[in-house]
């Protein structure tokens, strides 16, 4: 009877155990490997093998609604970075030699020869994964994965603004996969993605003239039915309004540019006051939780031997038992008091957390001396921009029945678009 107590109050602490256990959860996706070389073009390519590329703002992911759960993190810091990485990617891609023009947009750009976009997994300043999706014109997937990195300290004190970030072989084991992909492709496909991209384009202007030159079937895939004369009067408009949407995106790039570079010095020095709490956290949750353990195991080890049933093991160790439950208690306390010392740290990252947001807010985009105040969400006014680049074609066309009135989100005054000198 005895031994079965034993067995039975040994399977219950290690039960207790694993509940003390449980939560500890990894960081999505695949580790990317450390120190990886980035992949540059060998030659100077001609202007007919570039792809041109769109980044599209990243999707900031999800926090828990639970402040506490959040662990210091908050959504501010997150929509920033949805900002940032794309940025830092389009520096990191510019390097290679491998692409035409490389941008980053609101959102999804139609006539983008290669539309890269992503979603933030996880990000807490010492770890970060991304999971990335890059498709081009013709709607081929070139990858489809999540890419994980845990920053060493030492990559923590060495970086350089549009060169070396904190997390650098993330950014470079990305491009280095689209290189790769881009090297599989014929210069026949090459060919065929580009001319997809502006008969796509050509199509969202105007629906009713170009809708008849390519047809999208079950899988998603574009093909080309037939091509437009070269000198087509309503394609010659098409490619007006293109230079005229490059402009504002390039404007809008320029934005995003100031943007990161103001970002730069006080988002590194947060990741990297970020990661050294996490660090302290990580040091200081093991101690806690290794004296919970010790403190459950020495509890339940009293209770075991009160439970026994044999009353002489029971008075023999009737001190021991005693000593085991204070002392088990006293672990078990100061396992808490560790704990608020996470909390310490947690609440000097909240404080972090405001001082960032303070830093993070774009105002005005100037276009050729026209000044565009983005009152709204660059989303909302990139909708716009395009709006009104189909109203200038329809206008130019007499096809103004195509145009459809813009749908905007209520209480949208702050996404009315002003062009024209600013006022003083």
């Amino acid at each position: 009877m005895y031994r079965y107590e034993q067995t039975h109050w040994t399977w219950f602490f290690l039960c207790a155990v694993f509940l003390l256990l449980g939560g500890c959860a990894g960081i999505p996706g695949n580790q990317v490997e450390h120190g990886i070389r980035p992949m540059v073009m060998d030659h100077e390519p001609d202007s007919s093998e570039l792809l041109d590329v769109s980044l599209k703002v990243l999707d900031p992911g999800t926090l828990p609604d639970d402040p506490k759960e959040r662990r210091g993190l908050s959504p501010e810091i997150r929509d920033a970075e949805a900002r940032f990485f794309p940025v830092h990617l389009k520096y990191t891609l510019q390097d290679t030699g491998y692409w035409g023009t490389v941008r980053v947009v609101p959102d999804d750009d139609i006539g983008a020869d290669l539309l890269v976009r992503g979603r933030i997994e996880y990000s807490d300043g010492e770890s970060c994964a991304v999971s990335i999706e890059a498709v081009d014109a013709t709607g081929r997937v070139w990858l489809q994965k999540t890419y994980a990195e845990t920053a060493r300290p030492t990559e923590r004190t060495v970086t350089k603004p549009e060169q070396k970030d904190i997390f650098q072989d993330l950014f470079t084991t990305i491009a280095n996969d689209l290189a790769s992909f881009r090297k599989t492709l014929s210069p026949a496909q090459v060919t065929e993605i580009r001319r997809v991209a502006e008969l796509r384009y050509a199509e969202t202007m105007a629906p009713d003239a170009f809708k008849d030159y390519l047809k999208k079937d079950d899988a998603g895939r574009y093909r080309i039915l037939r091509l437009p004369a070269r000198d087509d009067p309503m394609l010659v408009r098409v490619r007006k309004l293109k230079v005229r949407d490059d402009m504002l995106v390039d404007a809008i790039n320029g934005y995003y540019n100031a943007y990161y570079r103001d970002l730069w010095e006080p988002y590194t020095d947060w990741r990297r006051f970020r990661g050294e709490e996490v660090a302290t956290m990580r040091k200081l949750e093991r101690q806690a939780l290794t004296r919970q353990i010790l403190g459950v195991a020495a509890i339940v080890g009293a209770i075991a031997i009160g439970v026994a049933g044999d009353s002489d093991v029971v008075n023999r160790t009737g001190s021991l038992r005693d000593v085991m439950i204070m002392g088990g208690a006293a672990a078990m306390y100061s396992g808490y008091q560790k704990g608020k010392e996470t909390e310490i740290n947690k609440e000097a990252i909240e404080e972090l957390d405001t001082s960032f947001k303070a830093e993070a807010e774009p105002l005005v985009v100037d276009v050729n001396g026209e000044t565009i105040r983005l009152t709204g969400s660059a989303e909302q006014q990139y909708t716009r921009w395009r709006h009104l680049l189909r109203t200038m074609y329809a206008r130019e066309t007499g096809m103004n029945d195509e145009v459809q009135p813009l749908q905007l989100e209520q209480n949208n005054s702050a996404a009315d678009l002003v062009t024209g000198p600013e006022k003083k």
